[in-house]
């Protein structure tokens, strides 16, 4: 998944704002305790952090 693509479903699931705070700012375990931005950094797919932050909001499968 491109970087671009996360950011969209990003922002169209949680909004901009709310987004970018979760990103940034909200540890993961699945993703060994990192923030997404952090693993992204790292090296981790996006798809995997995004499919990471949906699993912790409960977003429903249907929209991983």
């Amino acid at each position: 998944m491109r970087l671009t693509e996360f950011q969209e479903l990003l922002h169209t699931e949680f909004g901009v704002a709310r987004g970018d705070t979760l990103l940034n700012d909200h540890t993961v375990p699945e993703l060994g305790g990192r923030t997404g931005a952090a693993a992204i950094a790292a090296g981790v797919d996006p798809r995997d952090v995004w499919r990471a932050l949906c699993a912790d909001f409960d977003v429903p499968r249907s929209r991983w």
